[in-house]
C-alpha cells in the first residue's frame, strides 16, 4: 500500500487488465489476464475430471470417486425436476461442467492482491495490472451467457423446426392473429435480451463487489498494527462468507444455464 499514492490508486491498480489492442484499440481490445486465467481454468476443471475418471473402479468407490457421484447425482436430480428429456444426452454433463469451471473462477477471488501482484509483476507488462478472477471481468460473464444463450436458440431451433420457432416467436404469448404479432415480438424480443443480461450481471456484480471489498479490507493492513490486526480479523470473516457467494453464484448460474434449455424445448 505505501508505493501508492492513494487508497483509490491502490484499488484501481488492482483492477486493471492487461491488455492487448486488436488494430486501433478501442472494443477490440482483449484483456490478456482474463483469457489467460480462463484457459489455464479450464484445463484444472478438465484435469479435475481426468483425475476422477483414472481413478474410478466398478467396485467399491474411493472418497473421489463417491465424492463426484453424488455430486453428478445431485445436479442430474436438478436436471430432471426442470429439463423433461434425457438429462444425460447433453444437459447434465453440460450444467457439471458449467458449474466447475464458475466455481474455480470465482475462486480466485481468495487469493489475496497483494501477493498475486508480487508473481504478476514478472509477466511482461503485468507491472501495469494483471486480474486473475475471470467472473469479475464483464466479458467473461457475457461469453458464457452469451455461450448458453446459443445454445438455446439451437435447441429452439432443432426441437421446434425454423417454422415452429417463428411461429412462436409472433404468435406466442398473447395468440396468432396477425394484429397482435408486433406485440408477441416485441414481447419475446425483450425476453431473449434479458436472458443474456441477467444471466451475466448477476454473477458478475457479486464477484466484482467480493473483489472490492477484499481490497478494502486489504487496506486496512497499511494502517498500522491495529490496522493489519483488523484486516486479518475481517479478511478471513469475509472470506468464510464469500464461500457461500462463491458456491451460489456458481450454483444459480448452472441452474439458469439448465432453466434456459429446457424452456428451449417447451412450446407455449
Amino acid at each position: 500500500m505505501a508505493a501508492y499514492a492513494s487508497p483509490s490508486e491502490y484499488i484501481s491498480h488492482h483492477l486493471t487488465f492487461l491488455q492487448k489492442p486488436i488494430g486501433e484499440g478501442g472494443f477490440w481490445t482483449l484483456n490478456v489476464d482474463t483469457l489467460v486465467m480462463s484457459v489455464l481454468l479450464g484445463f484444472v476443471g478438465l484435469g479435475f475430471f481426468w483425475w476422477i475418471a483414472k481413478g474410478m473402479t466398478a467396485g467399491v468407490p474411493n472418497r473421489r470417486q463417491a465424492f463426484v457421484e453424488v455430486l453428478f447425482t445431485a445436479v442430474t436430480d436438478n436436471v430432471r425436476g426442470i429439463f423433461h428429456g434425457d438429462p444425460h444426452k447433453f444437459v447434465a454433463p453440460l450444467a457439471l461442467t458449467v458449474f466447475v469451471w464458475v466455481l474455480l473462477m470465482n475462486c480466485m477471488d481468495f487469493f489475496p492482491a497483494d501477493l498475486v501482484a508480487v508473481v504478476t509483476h514478472y509477466i511482461p507488462h503485468g507491472e501495469h495490472g494483471f486480474r486473475i478472477v475471470p467472473t469479475a471481468d464483464v466479458n467473461t460473464t457475457f461469453a458464457l451467457a452469451l455461450s448458453v444463450w446459443v445454445l438455446m436458440i439451437a435447441f429452439g431451433f432443432k426441437v421446434k423446426g425454423v417454422g415452429g420457432f417463428f411461429h412462436e416467436l409472433f404468435c406466442a404469448p398473447f395468440g396468432s392473429n396477425p394484429l397482435l404479432w408486433p406485440l408477441n415480438f416485441l414481447f419475446n424480443l425483450v425476453e431473449y435480451i434479458s436472458k443474456p443480461l441477467s444471466h451475466s450481471l448477476r454473477l458478475f456484480g457479486n464477484i466484482y463487489a467480493g473483489e472490492i471489498i477484499f481490497l478494502l479490507i486489504w487496506m486496512l493492513g497499511a494502517t498500522g498494527v491495529v490496522g493489519g490486526i483488523a484486516a486479518v480479523v475481517f479478511g478471513w470473516s469475509w472470506a468464510a462468507f464469500h464461500v457461500l457467494i462463491v458456491l451460489l453464484q456458481a450454483y444459480i448460474f448452472m441452474m439458469l444455464t439448465i432453466v434456459y434449455i429446457a424452456m428451449a424445448h417447451e412450446s407455449h
